[in-house]
């Protein structure tokens, strides 16, 4: 079948059929020499499979002022998932910097061994660093983490990140700093009483 024809039946536009084969999301598909993209009978048949498997939505954004963001890139994962002929059993909206290891949402849809596949727009929406970690231990357990699209995002998002990179070290080093000085009062304090 051509992907044309594979769009019309999935019911996404040809553009978002493209972007599926060229991202590696239709396994078998094919492109001929002239250009033409074909998808095997096989993967055809994933729509309408009696057991979907069980899929979670997360989308992230690093800022408020980005909220709206947020709810149209969900509304995509949505779509996507739908298109895919996936169950969703949740849809996770966060708000934080990819940098930041401790975002309670993200750590709950990691944790819920219910969800197979955690649906993303791009890497850096489920983290900035360590996304093969993620990865490998989710597909450990027999999970894993499906990127959508896999092109890079603004340069703006990426300054804020940074900053927020440098703001996090330097916190952590001039707390350092302040704890090492309160042990060292500490033991001063208890030398005194000796």
């Amino acid at each position: 079948m051509r992907l044309t024809d594979y769009s019309k039946k999935l019911g996404v536009s040809y553009k978002t059929a493209w972007r599926l084969f060229h991202n590696g999301h239709i396994p078998g598909a094919y492109q001929l020499p002239t250009g033409t993209i074909i998808v095997p009978e096989a993967e055809q048949s994933h729509i309408g499979n009696d057991t979907p498997p069980t899929v979670a939505v997360y989308g992230r954004v690093s800022s408020s002022q980005n909220k709206d963001n947020l709810d149209s890139q969900c509304e995509r994962l949505v779509q996507y998932c739908t298109a895919r002929g996936y169950h969703i059993a949740r849809v996770v909206k966060e708000i934080g910097s990819g940098v930041n290891d401790q975002r309670k949402k993200f750590l709950s849809l990691l944790e819920d061994t219910d969800v197979q596949i955690i649906v993303v727009e791009h890497r850096d929406r489920a983290t900035r660093f360590g996304f093969n970690y993620i990865q490998s231990m989710l597909n450990l357990a027999g999970r894993r983490i499906e990127v959508v699209n896999a092109a890079e995002n603004d340069k703006d998002e990426h300054m804020q990140d940074l900053i927020a990179i440098i703001t996090s070290f330097i916190a952590r080093y001039y707390g350092r700093r302040r704890a090492r000085r309160k042990t060292e009062k500490i033991i001063e304090a208890m030398s005194r009483d000796d």
